[in-house]
């Protein structure tokens, strides 16, 4: 079994009763469980700024799903609840997004899957729910969630 968090994000419709039943969702894939579930924040859109600001939050789950497997669970279930990556643009609005952040202590750099995830040790709205979720988690490669959130903090 491996610890694998999960970024959770939303901006368009009901975006919290979206990702409450997405976590649901998750509660049933196989050879996966829940953990825990991070609060939920409102954060502001980065890059694509030009839509409604997100609600985000975290999960950590255990599960014996292979990174590649799980990443295609979340991907389904971004579909279920109406995402279609191709009809937006790049971090445009969506339903549901499910980004696999952290897979183990795995570094992972394959063709549709890198983990860790490639701009979380950039984002606030990604360092804040995992360091909810475990204060002393730490990203291979970068280290802990709570220095990247010092980082952030102290500016360039």
């Amino acid at each position: 079994m491996v610890y694998a968090y999960v970024g959770l994000g939303s901006n368009l419709g009901d975006r919290e009763g979206t990702l409450r039943a997405a976590v649901g969702r998750l509660r049933n894939l196989p050879e996966t469980r829940v953990l825990k579930l991070s609060s939920l924040r409102n954060t502001d859109p980065v890059g694509y700024v030009d839509q409604p600001r997100f609600l985000n939050g975290a999960v950590a789950l255990e599960t014996s799903l292979s990174a590649r497997r799980l990443l295609g669970a979340l991907l389904e279930l971004e579909q279920t609840f109406g995402r279609n990556r191709e009809a937006v643009p790049p971090r445009g609005p969506r339903t549901l997004d499910l980004d696999l952040l952290l897979y183990g202590k795995e570094v992972i750099d394959e063709p549709g899957l890198e983990i860790p995830h490639p701009r979380m040790h950039e984002r606030r709205f990604a360092l804040e729910p995992l360091a909810e979720l475990d204060p002393s988690l730490e990203v291979p490669g970068k280290g802990s969630v709570q220095t990247l959130l010092s980082k952030l903090d102290s500016g360039p």
